[in-house]
């Protein structure tokens, strides 16, 4: 048996992933005939027959590798739990598209005893701090791996977002929302909303604004190390209410008011992803948009 390169080894998975005691139990005898230590998210994990007699995860920490079974949303999810950002992550695709996602279960058999025994590369990805602010007091603080939304909420009205880079006033977006995003998250929301693609390993930042009134307010790609001011404007009456909202990821929601700042910075921090060496992301695009290829 080779020495593994990571051999303390935390699982999670998608809370409702459909046969997800199959697809655990598959991963789990995977690692039990490499004869790694082997813990568990005993949220997400705990109830099933195979990690019996396995240590459970109390926090995402002191192991050297997460392996995340699910899709995209359970690695944004798993991202944000992270206490430690130097702990790889190696994804084990079970969603749909799957673009964070480095193994399918169907190769996981092949692939996985030489990822843990240092086949592998480590691809480190850039995060965004955000913080949320209301009258001088933070109300929020976070991270994101694909991207910040500040849009309309429930009522289809469009919000006036006034936008300044280290300090320079950029626009007045007056959209349904502004996308800020990391390379990334370029193949995420961001790419729907018309965005660049980026490549992921880069370090900037990219401003998408959502279905914006003026033709004129196009995505910008600014350098990483700027930092980004929102600052709602909205006007109410008796005719009219407009809602804002902040999401983050996708997976964490905060209610806006007229005159919150929303300030938005590349994260210090890095997150790592274990991946197969031949993996890019022009294979990755052509995998799985069939981008570049002739239509017809």
């Amino acid at each position: 048996m080779n020495k593994l390169k990571y051999p303390h080894i935390g699982i999670t998975v998608k809370s409702g992933l459909d046969q997800k005691d199959k697809a655990v139990s598959q991963i789990v005898e995977i690692l039990k005939q490499q004869e790694a230590n082997i813990c568990f998210d005993s949220d997400r994990v705990g109830e099933l027959e195979c990690t019996k007699g396995l240590q459970e995860m109390k926090a995402i920490e002191n192991i050297d590798l997460l392996i995340v079974i699910g899709g995209d949303g359970s690695i944004l999810r798993a991202v944000r739990e992270l206490k430690d950002f130097n702990i790889p992550i190696l994804s084990v695709n079970r969603g749909t598209v799957g673009f964070l996602a480095e193994v399918n279960l169907d190769e996981a058999e092949d692939l996985l005893p030489k990822l843990l025994q240092g086949e592998g590369d480590i691809e480190e990805r850039g995060l965004l701090h955000v913080s949320a602010h209301r009258n001088g007091d933070e109300i929020y603080q976070g991270h994101a791996l694909n991207e910040v939304v500040i849009s309309q909420g429930s009522i289809a009205r469009l919000v006036n977002l006034i936008t300044t880079v280290n300090g320079e006033e950029l626009a007045n977006y007056h959209a349904d929302g502004l996308i800020i995003s990391t390379p990334t998250g370029s193949t995420a929301y961001s790419l729907a909303a018309g965005g660049p693609l980026v490549y992921p390993t880069l370090n900037a930042t990219i401003l998408s604004p959502i279905n914006p009134y003026s033709f004129s307010q196009k995505p910008v790609v600014i350098p990483g190390e700027s930092e980004v001011d929102v600052m709602v404007e909205t006007k109410s009456n008796k005719y009219q209410d407009t809602e804002v909202v902040l999401t983050v990821d996708g997976q964490v929601y905060i209610q806006l008011e007229a005159g919150d700042h929303i300030k938005a910075c590349v994260h210090p921090s890095k997150v790592k992803f274990l991946r197969r060496k031949q993996d890019t992301l022009f294979s990755t695009l052509r995998r799985k948009l069939k981008w570049g290829e002739r239509a017809g």
